[in-house]
This record gives structure tokens, sequence and C-alpha cells, in this order.
């Protein structure tokens, strides 16, 4: 009898009992000396099976309550940045456009410059002359 309870629980360990081997291991292990360890849990499972669950079914309903400011909320944030968006947006263009006519007006000053600095070409061929008699003339001396 001890070598068949020990066959059947070494069959139960690796789940390949059948149902009917089960009943057979629970009935053997009652009737034999020993085998505490496994006659306990055999025991705690019987008072497993045996209890049934409890389901409590709620007696209140709880009503939803409305969330109409959420919606007014998530309204007015997409609003609020959706017009601070539409500033920066507005403030940047504005920087660029900026900086694009200050670019033209350097560009400006600069052929302006370039003009000058050619027409002062004439000059500079004249400061080799030594006084302003050499330049224009004296016609007192002649």
């Amino acid at each position: 009898m001890n070598q068949r309870i020990d066959e059947l629980l070494e069959k139960y360990w690796e789940a390949e009992t059948t149902l009917a081997e089960e009943q057979e291991l629970k009935e053997l292990l009652q009737a034999a000396e020993g085998y505490t360890e496994e006659k306990i849990l055999f025991s705690g499972i019987n008072e497993l099976t045996s209890e049934e669950p409890t389901l409590k079914m709620p007696t209140k309903t709880v009503p939803i309550k409305s969330r109409n400011w959420m919606n007014w909320a998530a309204s007015v944030a997409i609003l609020v940045g959706s017009v601070w968006g539409w500033t920066v947006y507005e403030q940047k263009q504005a920087e660029e456009e900026a900086y694009m006519e200050v670019m033209q007006a350097f560009a400006l000053i600069q052929t302006n410059l370039s003009k000058g600095q050619e027409e002062m070409g004439v000059m500079n061929e004249m400061r080799y002359l030594n006084t302003t008699n050499q330049l224009f003339g004296n016609p007192i001396n002649k």
C-alpha cells in the first residue's frame, strides 16, 4: 500500500494523475499511517473546495456627475494656448522682418560708401601736391 501511495504521489507532483487516481490517493492516505504532510495538504484542499465564494452585489448605484466644466476648461486651455502660440509666431515674424530691413539698410550704406570711395580716388592723386599754389597756380607770381 505504501508503494502505491508513493507512486501516486510521484505522479501527483508531476501533474500526471487522473481524477480517479487522485481520489484513490486521498482514500489511501486516510487509511495509511504516516504521510502527515500529505494528509494536511489534501485536507486543506478539501476545505478550500468546500467553501463557496460569496459575491456581494452593489446595492446602490452612484450617479455619474456631469463633467461639463472639464469641457469648458479644455476649451479655454486650447484657446489660451492658441493665442499664445500665435503671438509668439507674430513676434518672430516681426523680428525677422526687422532683421531683413536692417540688412537692406547696411547693404545700401555699403554701396553708397563704395561709390564715395571711388570718387575719392581723384583726391588721392592730389595728395602728392605740396601746396595749394601748386594745385591752383599762383597768378600773382607769374
